[in-house]
């Protein structure tokens, strides 16, 4: 598997990476057994990246992830900051899309001691000294709408600073943003640079709003773009089916009237079209990785058969 640079760092990544959402029970509750499973099938694929969060069940999933990685070596991994966790005051169910997760309340710190708490609380629980890419997560108006000017604020103020020195220290290996929008991302490089922008659904077959003036910033900057979301959370998946989703709630008509649209080219170039949402991500030249998360090993191993496929040359319009 082909391994690329993160920034002007000495960060390398595969070119796909296994992102840690389903294994903290995100939407369904699976057991440790099955966590472990998909991780190994990622492993034996050749996968050496791995992305989680505090988010991700509470830390349930950075707790099963530095589970699968003790006494491994080579691998790149990165978490992200912006959520610290504590032990919870009442017993949590379900939280934020996550089923059972770990029993914890959680918080929004954007300040540099904030931004070095979640850190900290990471390392403990993944049970490594050192992540080699952190994310400042889900910052942005997309997340938190008007209450996002007291976070850019806390962002600004000090936690990029304390994001530089940690770097500076050796204590993190490169840094970026985590989120679902551009805007937060070019507002963010105005200040200063980052490494790398883990951005999820906005540049897929679907959505390519990033190449007007977040991918250009990032090639001149050098920053990284590390794809997620690449099915536009499902719809790019199942197609424009009743009950298919986009962006995390259902899909409107004219968003299903256009995937409607590119699984017609997709089926006449002789692919499917999650074939042709995962080919896109992958070969699109501003790629750095792509983030794929699920918590079956069948879905997993199915991607990846879909990733390892030559364009077809019927599909070189529609990827293009």
């Amino acid at each position: 598997m082909l391994t690329r640079k993160i920034g002007h760092t000495a960060v390398e990544v595969t070119e796909i990476a296994f992102g840690c959402a389903s294994i903290g029970n995100l939407y369904r509750e699976i057991g440790e057994a099955q966590a472990q499973e998909v991780l190994q099938t990622a492993w034996n694929a050749g996968i050496r990246y791995f992305d989680t969060a505090p988010h991700y069940g509470r830390g349930l999933s950075e707790m099963r992830l530095g589970r699968f990685l003790k006494g491994r070596s080579g691998f790149t991994l990165s978490t992200k900051v912006g959520r610290v966790l504590s032990p919870a005051k009442a017993l949590i169910a379900e939280a934020d899309c996550y089923v059972n997760p770990a029993q914890n309340d959680v918080r929004y710190d954007y300040f540099g001691d904030g931004i070095e708490e979640s850190l900290e609380q990471s390392l403990e629980r993944l049970g490594v000294s050192h992540v080699d890419l952190v994310y400042v997560h889900d910052i942005g108006e997309y997340t938190h709408g008007a209450r996002n000017a007291a976070h850019m604020d806390a962002f600004l103020s000090s936690g990029y600073d304390r994001l530089v020195r940690l770097k500076e220290a050796g204590r993190i290996g490169a840094f970026g943003l985590g989120v679902n929008e551009c805007q937060v991302c070019l507002d963010i490089m105005d200040h200063g640079p980052i490494d790398a922008i883990l951005l999820a659904g906005r540049l897929t077959l679907l959505d390519r709003s990033a190449e007007a003036e977040l991918m250009p910033r990032c090639r001149e900057a050098g920053t990284s773009l590390v794809l997620g979301g690449v099915f536009n959370s499902g719809i790019l998946a199942t197609g424009p089916v009743e009950g298919a989703t986009y962006d995390y709630g259902p899909a409107p008509l004219e968003v299903l009237d256009r995937v409607r649209v590119l699984q017609g080219r997709a089926e006449r170039a002789g692919i499917p079209l999650a074939t042709a949402a995962l080919l896109f991500a992958k070969h699109h030249p501003a790629t750095a990785a792509v983030l794929l998360g699920t918590a079956k090993s069948g879905t997993l191993s199915r991607n990846l058969e879909a990733l390892s496929q030559q364009v077809p040359e019927a599909a070189a319009g529609l990827l293009a």
